[in-house]
């Protein structure tokens, strides 16, 4: 499954998708016009559906390529719609903005890859919901309201009831999720210093590109060793480019029409969003147990950015 400077932690987007930082309105300024409000809803809702559907899309070439490929087809898209858009000149980067572009890098292939390997283990929703974690941890760690402490209760009992003991529970799975979740939580951080430290979508875009080469061996030995099928490439390449391009091109519209409160609540529903597209599309069928998790997650974030001041 972002260099804009990053949004607020409980209002990040999604892990699965890149957002790199591109000239966007004032996220303090609210929306003028009802109409641009309503097309920003609509595209909030594509987006979201766009980002899951992709994922559950690429989960179908696991059998022929698993995610490691998958992954690796996904941050070749990924590389090359940033590539594109924010044409980077990385002869001009001085060292202090090279560092965090190379840890950005790792990060965001070490992020897609744990995300995706969970969602082979465990499930979209699950997996979805558990690298949830990350920017929720963070908003709330940098908190100091009571609030926010409820809020993290909630979260913490909304995770024991997700990792419960039972003969079926695949830990190594789980794990693979919370990895994501501390990827995802690094990549906020360092999006912020690689926003400030290089200008407009530069940052971004050199770190997808570096990250697509670092996974260039890893795609040659999983075709060597798999040779993939023509649907599995064209499932990988559809990951790409709905939880990647996709996304990205509607979140820079959103974000010009809709309150960043708004913004974020939405994308505390995407891993219900994650649940019900695993669901419908593959048959990954939750319980209740599961449901009252992935609510009690949901619901801390949503409860913490509506009551934030800001």
């Amino acid at each position: 499954m972002h260099t804009r400077p990053a949004p607020a932690p409980a209002q990040a987007v999604p892990a699965t998708q890149v957002a790199p930082a591109a000239p966007v309105a004032p996220l303090d300024e609210p929306p003028k016009h009802t109409g641009g409000r309503l097309a920003g809803v609509v595209t909030m809702i594509g987006s979201g559906l766009s980002n899951q559907t992709g994922a559950a899309i690429g989960s179908l070439a696991f059998p022929v390529l698993g995610a490691v490929g998958v992954v690796a087809v996904r941050q070749y898209v990924a590389a090359l719609v940033l590539l594109a858009v924010g044409r980077p000149r990385p002869r001009s980067f001085t060292w202090r903005q090279w560092w965090p572009v190379i840890l950005l890098a790792l990060v965001f292939g070490t992020m897609n890859l744990s995300l995706y390997s969970a969602i082979d283990r465990v499930g979209l929703g699950l997996a979805v919901t558990l690298e949830f974690l990350g920017p929720l941890t963070l908003a709330l760690a940098a908190s100091r309201r009571r609030v926010d402490v409820c809020c993290g209760v909630i979260a913490a009992a909304g995770v024991v009831i997700l990792m419960r003991p039972q003969p079926s529970a695949d830990y190594l799975g789980m794990a693979l999720g919370l990895l994501a979740a501390g990827c995802w939580a690094s990549y906020i951080l360092l999006n912020r210093t690689v926003g400030r430290r290089v200008p407009g979508a530069q940052g971004a875009a050199a770190a997808a590109g570096l990250s697509a080469v670092m996974f260039l061996p890893i795609g040659v030995i999983v075709a060597v060793r798999n040779p993939p099928t023509a649907g599995a490439v064209a499932c990988a390449v559809a990951a790409g480019v709905l939880s990647s391009a996709v996304p990205y091109l509607a979140d820079l519209f959103t974000l010009r029409h809709v309150p960043p409160r708004a913004f974020g609540l939405f994308m505390s529903v995407n891993p219900v969003l994650a649940a019900l597209v695993g669901w419908a599309g593959l048959g990954q069928g939750l319980g209740g147990p599961e449901w009252a998790g992935i609510g009690a997650i949901v619901a801390a974030n949503s409860l913490s950015i509506l009551t934030s001041r800001n």
